[in-house]
């Protein structure tokens, strides 16, 4: 073979060897290239991007998973960063990596750490490619146009296996003061030590999965007690067809874990009213419908979901007491709509019994929620005489046996009524629907109201904290927890503090939805609290522009009713442990028998 012919067969086979190298190695994005806005999701499951930071001089992205020690240990250095640079127009963000850390375990994560900062999600690593990060806590720095000024690590003290005992470079602070004030930056790029990002694994759908034989015993399972007709869901899922027109939402929703609703976290025991699907059960969902969404054959013996809630019936069972608003509420087609209030026409003629209380709109889909109280002619409405609600998520109270709400003597009831405009006008009237006792009464229901009415949220606070505090009385059991903040709230977390000093952590919120305002019941009352325990709330606030749902956010936020207001209302419900009554209630009254 002629020399010629050699050379060139050389240089052709390393060409193809570095193309084969290239292609099985994605390129990271050079310095001062453009990452763009990126895209990512918020702990509100919803599709966000830099662009919703307005007016921000810098962005500090911090790559992140809830299990990589070397972000646990950078934490309060990142904190005190945030803090120092905030005033100064820097953003920071907490960009989620793990491909299997969920929306509410990433928002549980940041309550966890006390991070004041986003945190998002990019399960996909569109944003993580964008930037070109490999590892967490790798830090990327960009200007107000999004080009790349910085990657690599915060500083040079933490490393796997070991640490120094105080930095000796500080990369990341250097690269924010260099953007800010338009200097150069000694080192743009540095080695990072940390936990390679793990990207999604691809594989292949089952399938094998049809509706008939898989996917309707889920839906039926998980989803048709609040998806069909005469209810306040935006679709039904009744049928094959409805399932097929929106199974791209469903997918999503699903893979996402927004619905099934839950809000409660992970870090503290479970509750009766759990709801969920298994990780199978979402992947089943998820891959029938990249499959497809085939129907399979319907089999004989196939029992269709309740196609349509009954408009006349009560989940209590026939009320022994029913009581309707006198008027009707006319609604306008769009816009906010301010807080309703009414009396129901009837005062209980003695102190009442009752079991089981039913809040129900003719019209499901306007109302938001409702509030109920016993009022009287010296006592208005107030929270600490609340009885029960109807809100996003729940169900009417129902009571086990020997349990009972007591509706004092005098009292008239008052409803507090947040509507929602659908887009057309509309109109509603609200009944109230009561069991009373039957047999004996040895409990009455009590609750705590843990609130704070003194706060004021500066403007733009991205994690404002409000808490306050109770003390029981007597022995207890918990029955279950309730929190109620509005627009700006971001998360709530319920601990106790016993007498001899023990801490526990009751119930963590960490995505709070004004939108789904879900009770937490715990199994079977056994709960025991001793006289003396302090039950805390502690929530916090975002306040800033980028909370999608801030009605202003250049606004000192105060403690008031309506949605533009804020509020801090945790409720813990109870019973004392100790109590037995012993009371013999009328079935016919709901009145004691002397």
């Amino acid at each position: 073979m002629p020399d010629s012919l050699l050379r060139f067969c050389t240089l052709l086979l390393i060409c193809c060897c570095l193309q084969t190298a290239s292609a099985g190695e994605q390129q990271r994005p050079e310095i001062k290239s453009s990452a763009g806005p990126l895209q990512f999701k918020d702990i509100r499951y919803l599709t966000r991007s830099l662009a919703d930071f307005p007016n921000r001089k810098a962005f500090v992205i911090v790559a992140c998973n809830t299990t990589c020690p070397l972000v646990k240990r950078y934490l309060p250095k990142l904190k005190r960063l945030e803090q120092q640079y905030r005033p100064q127009g820097v953003q920071f963000i907490a960009l989620h990596t793990g491909p299997a850390d969920s929306i509410r375990e990433i928002a549980e994560f940041g309550v966890e750490h006390e991070i004041p900062f986003p945190n998002v999600q990019d399960r996909k690593g569109t944003s993580v490619a964008a930037l070109g990060l490999t590892r967490t806590p790798e830090v990327a720095v960009l200007d107000a146009s999004y080009r790349l000024h910085y990657r690599g690590r915060i500083d040079d003290q933490y490393r796997i296996g070991g640490s120094l005992p105080r930095p000796s470079q500080e990369n990341l602070t250097a690269a924010i003061e260099g953007v800010l004030h338009g200097t150069p930056i000694s080192m743009t790029e540095t080695n990072v030590d940390g936990c390679l990002i793990t990207h999604a694994a691809k594989t292949e759908p089952d399938r094998s999965l049809t509706y008939y034989k898989d996917i309707q015993p889920l839906l039926q399972k998980h989803c048709t007690d609040c998806h069909r007709p005469g209810t306040e869901a935006p679709f039904a899922l009744t049928t094959l067809a409805e399932a097929q027109n929106n199974g791209a939402m469903i997918a999503e929703v699903v893979s996402d874990q927004r619905m099934p609703p839950w809000y409660g976290g992970t870090s503290h025991a479970e509750f009766a009213n759990h709801r969920g699907m298994s990780r199978r059960e979402r992947k089943q969902v998820t891959d029938w419908v990249e499959s497809g969404m085939p129907a399979g054959t319907e089999p004989a013996d196939f029992q269709p979901a309740l196609t349509e809630i009954d408009a006349d019936k009560w989940l209590i069972g026939e009320p022994d007491l029913k009581i309707s608003m006198l008027e009707r509420h006319a609604l306008p087609a769009e816009g906010y709509i301010p807080y309703r209030y009414t009396i129901l026409p009837y005062v209980f003629p003695e102190d009442t019994w009752v079991s089981a209380i039913e809040i129900k709109p003719d019209n499901p889909g306007v109302v938001h929620h409702c509030n109920m109280a016993a009022v009287t002619l010296t006592k208005k409405w107030d929270e600490s005489n609340f009885l029960t609600g109807k809100v996003p998520g729940s169900g009417p109270m129902m009571l086990p046996e020997g349990l009972g709400v007591m509706i004092p003597k005098g009292s008239a009831l008052a409803l507090q009524i947040h509507y929602t405009s659908t887009g057309k006008p509309e109109n509603c009237r609200i009944s109230v629907g009561f069991k009373y006792v039957q047999g004996k009464v040895q409990k009455r229901y009590r609750f705590l109201i843990i609130k704070n009415t003194k706060f004021e949220i500066p403007p733009e606070a991205p994690h404002y904290e409000v808490s306050n505090a109770r003390t029981l009385k007597q022995d207890a059991h918990g029955i279950g927890l309730f929190a109620h903040m509005h627009l700006r709230g971001k998360d709530l977390s319920f601990l106790a503090h016993y007498p001899e000093g023990k801490q526990e952590k009751l119930l963590v919120i960490p995505n709070y939805s004004f939108d789904w305002q879900i009770g937490y019941l715990w199994k079977d009352q056994r709960h025991f609290f001793p006289k003396g325990t302090r039950i805390e709330a502690i929530a916090h606030y975002d306040n800033s522009a980028f909370n999608p749902f801030n009605p202003d956010s250049g606004a000192t936020v105060r403690e008031g009713p309506q949605t533009y207001h804020e509020m801090l209302y945790a409720f813990f419900f109870y019973t004392y442990a100790n109590e037995r009554l012993n009371l013999t209630i009328d079935p016919r009254t709901g009145q004691a028998v002397p």
